[in-house]
């Protein structure tokens, strides 16, 4: 295939090696490492950006799911559905520095812009766990609907969109008070969530209707018609100038990419097999 130029040298094949069943991804904040989750053998793989290639295996995990990083990118946070716990991870030396219990099978985790809190989708407990980073400790239990999932937070910080599969719901966390202020009604299975960078929409990928539903955040309310992607998808981003939404179909083996202006789908981009999604980006990080 032909070269592709990134930060590093050119390289023929971009495909980097991972742990089994890999599942979610983040990217510090700089773009130079991307942290994934091998659910399938319970380790961490740190990704060197410019050149492709894994530069370090963490281990000693118990099913990891989520990955999110803090804005200073000083740590990795990476759910541990098997154990109920979030393993906190240093991305200066790549080991794990504290374990945190959370409640029971946590998907996915989500930072707040200063980096104080740590909100955590606990799919088996119905809850939110709620983190205090600088102590690494649970400070709330927030009760939610039936198996929470996908978590994004706004860019003021001041709600969190929690993702309810098995209610069909978005629950909206007030961070202030850390009680859900509202729930909204979206499509069957919601999983990914995907907040725009200014914090106007949320894109929720309904796993089960093979649709999107977009949330306009000043209202609460769910706008225009669900957007039709792929089979099952399931992870949802935003592009960091927030034109794009970038959706995972599992069963479709694909990408679909919304322009945000029209809420339309404008390409399909095929990838490997059975994409389970849950990429985290955070604004400003460069697209190679």
């Amino acid at each position: 295939m032909p070269a592709i130029l990134s930060r590093g040298p050119l390289v023929e094949d971009p495909t980097v090696r991972v742990g089994a069943g890999p599942i979610g991804i983040a990217v510090t904040p700089n773009g130079r490492h991307a942290y994934v989750a091998n659910n399938g053998d319970s380790t961490v793989s740190v990704i060197d950006t410019a050149f492709f290639t894994t530069v370090a295996t963490i281990p000693g995990l118990a099913g990891p799911v989520g990955v999110a990083i803090g804005p200073s990118g000083t740590n990795a946070y990476v759910t541990n559905a098997g154990s109920g716990t979030v393993s906190v991870i240093s991305t200066g030396t790549n080991t794990v520095t504290a374990t945190v219990t959370v409640g029971s099978s946590p998907f996915e985790v989500a930072i707040t812009p200063d980096g104080t809190l740590g909100y955590v989708a606990n799919h088996g407990s119905g809850t939110a766990s709620v983190i205090n980073t600088a102590t690494n400790t649970v400070t709330t239990t927030i009760g939610l609907g039936n198996s929470p999932n996908g978590v994004g937070v706004a860019p003021d910080g001041r709600r969190v969109y929690i993702s309810n599969q098995g209610s069909g719901t978005v629950s909206v966390i007030d961070t202030a008070t850390n009680t859900v202020t509202t729930t909204i009604t979206v499509g069957t299975n919601p999983i990914g969530v995907a907040v725009t960078p200014d914090g106007s929409r949320v894109y929720v990928a309904n796993n089960a209707d093979g649709t999107v539903s977009v949330i306009d955040t000043a209202t609460d309310t769910v706008v225009g018609s669900p957007i039709p992607v792929g089979t099952n998808p399931a992870g949802a981003a935003s592009s960091p100038d927030g034109s794009q939404i970038w959706v995972v179909n599992f069963a479709s083996n694909s990408v679909s990419v919304i322009d945000t202006a029209t809420n339309t789908v404008t390409a399909t981009i095929p990838v490997g097999a059975s994409p389970p999604g849950w990429p985290s980006l955070p604004t400003g990080c460069p697209v190679m």
